[in-house]
């Protein structure tokens, strides 16, 4: 049972999983602002234990509190509340169901874990009538879970779209600030420590892609998992497309984008993509730059709403993680639970190739007569509008950039397959969608 506090009232007892740089500053926080969570709470917060995988390692915590042996502290009765922060499936699938159905309550930054496991962990605090909150999984210390699911829970959204990878974002932001090559740029990002030893879940567009999954669960109140997200990531972004997307007035980023898409005769599906793309310079994402994230929300009521902050590094998570904390303690003072999923629309998963896109295509060319003429052709055989072309260089160095009109993202993609065929296209060197416009 847990303790009661000094002034005879219930004492909320905390374990935390992990103590990398988030589980190091929740540690810290808990510590140093014991009197205001308790205020907060309405009972004292106590930390019980933190679970790490090397107890020789010097921490700024009381060793009595470390263990190696998470699945036990995560069984004691006097924890009522889990903060897992170890990151991973295995073993945090595990501890974090075994908590739930215990009866304790779980708050998690795990956002591989949850892009693949939300509805069986859902469904385990749901039977166990606990809570799982995970706002910091997404954004870091952006709060945008919460508003999903509860400030607009009466609004339908159409759309979520934004910039929920720091790393990639830092790498392009300098990319098109400096002029530098992706090879270049990934490098300073590793020496400043905003790129892992393997960057390849950020650069490749898997940490993203995992976070698009959880967005589009919450706004479209369906089971969208990280498999059913379209992925591509940012290796293959050159600096001479940084270049050519500033002569359009754009920038490229790398955009989750999840919508609710609309067929002619009224059915829904839910589109889940991953993908750089270019944006216009008059987009509010594009003035997003180095490390920070931004996602735009628009709402059938609501309209256009834009939450913008730090997503990630220790302390922005911690404040993500200790908000989700603090409502977890309340409801087990006060009585009460958080919002439960919500999968009741069960919406179909849009392909890829059925959702409208813009493309931007950068190709080297022959310099002869007529092959603007072939091109365009091969657009026009599929039904894609051409919206602008641009020609630059001679000679060996002659290249064309076309951008497209909104079409079927099928189509877009057998047009640049037709180009590679074509005898005057000596190479299609880049291809990027184009969003953030109307037409």
């Amino acid at each position: 049972m847990t303790a009661s506090g000094a002034n005879g009232s219930r004492t909320i007892g905390v374990a935390v999983l992990g103590m990398g740089n988030v589980g190091a500053e929740v540690v810290r926080i808990i510590g140093e602002n014991a009197d205001d969570l308790k205020s907060r709470v309405g009972a004292p917060v106590a930390l019980r234990g933190v679970a790490v995988r090397d107890l020789s390692r010097p921490r700024k915590v009381s060793q009595d509190l470390l263990t190696d042996d998470p699945a036990a502290l995560v069984a004691r009765d006097d924890v009522d509340i889990v903060v897992e922060l170890m990151g991973g499936i295995d073993p945090a699938r595990e501890l974090i169901r075994t908590a739930l159905q215990n009866g304790k309550s779980v708050v998690t930054a795990n956002k591989a874990l949850l892009a693949e496991y939300t509805g069986e962990l859902a469904t385990a605090a749901a039977d166990a009538k606990v809570d799982l909150y995970f706002e910091a999984a997404v954004a870091g210390a952006i709060p945008v879970v919460r508003p999903l699911m509860q400030s607009l829970a009466g609004d339908t959204v159409d759309r979520v779209a934004g910039i929920v990878n720091g790393t990639t974002n830092f790498i392009l932001s300098e990319m098109a600030q400096t002029g530098a090559d992706y090879a270049a740029t990934l490098a300073e990002a590793g020496r400043l420590g905003y790129a892992e030893a393997d960057p390849t879940a950020d650069v490749e567009g898997y940490d993203a892609a995992a976070k698009a999954a959880i967005l589009a669960s919450i706004a479209f109140h369906t089971r969208v998992t990280a498999a059913d997200v379209y992925r591509q990531g940012i290796s293959s972004v050159t600096a001479d497309d940084l270049v050519a997307a500033k002569k359009f007035d754009c920038t490229v980023k790398l955009l989750s984008i999840c919508e609710r898409v609309r067929g002619a005769d009224g059915s829904e599906r839910v589109s889940a993509r991953v993908y750089p793309a270019l944006i216009p310079l008059s987009h509010p994402l594009a003035a997003v730059n180095g490390a920070f994230n931004a996602v735009v929300v628009e709402a059938e009521n609501a309209g256009r709403l834009m939450f913008y902050g730090q997503g990630a590094g220790g302390a922005p998570t911690a404040s993500a993680v200790l908000g989700d904390m603090v409502m977890a303690a309340r409801n087990k003072v006060h009585g009460g639970r958080g919002p439960l999923e919500s999968t009741y629309a069960s919406l179909p998963i849009a392909s890829i190739d059925d959702v409208p896109t813009r493309y931007y295509i950068s190709m080297k060319v022959a310099d002869k007569a007529g092959v603007l003429a072939q091109v365009a052709g091969e657009f026009s055989k599929r039904s894609v509008s051409i919206a602008a072309v641009r020609q630059e260089g001679a000679g060996e160095d002659a290249r064309l950039i076309v951008v497209t009109h909104r079409a079927p993202d099928r189509a877009q993609s057998e047009c640049v397959a037709a180009l590679e065929d074509l005898e005057s296209v000596i190479k299609v060197s880049s291809v990027l969608r184009l969003e953030g416009t109307d037409d």
